[in-house]
């Protein structure tokens, strides 16, 4: 669906459920950038829930900079917040089993590497466009 994903050879998936430990089983990498897309598996469905995005730019650098990025891939994906500004690995397992979700599948992309020099935000926002353009809502 998302072919603006398929040039980046740097790209990974898991599978994460309410009882595993996701700094366990996220395959991201800790030192490289990019988007990810989080799948939830819920009752035989399969439906994109949230497209996220790393690396932000330190104050006072320039954009161009890539040394200037961090959040990595792997730090946001466990350790970043999400809803009421809670960590991903405290959130994700209570919000799983309250909407009874039986499994997320989260794919990953590095869109900031010696190849390609992509600001995730930017693809993010591609991401969403083309979601939008496709179901009429994000």
């Amino acid at each position: 669906m998302f072919d603006e994903l398929e040039k980046y050879n740097l790209n990974g998936n898991f599978f994460f459920q309410a009882t595993d430990r996701l700094e366990e089983v996220c395959n991201a990498p800790r030192d490289q950038f990019g988007v990810f897309l989080v799948y939830a598996l819920h009752k035989g469905r399969v439906e994109l829930i949230y497209v996220g995005k790393t690396g932000y730019h330190r104050p006072g650098t320039r954009k161009q900079e890539e040394p200037s990025l961090h959040d990595g891939l792997r730090e946001n994906l466990v350790d970043g917040l999400h809803f009421d500004e809670t960590k991903r690995k405290n959130c994700w397992p209570v919000q799983m089993l309250i909407e009874d979700i039986e499994a997320l599948h989260i794919h990953w992309y590095v869109t900031c590497d010696g190849k390609y020099n992509d600001r995730p935000k930017t693809i993010k926002i591609k991401i969403l466009k083309i979601y939008e353009n496709i179901y009429g809502t994000f």
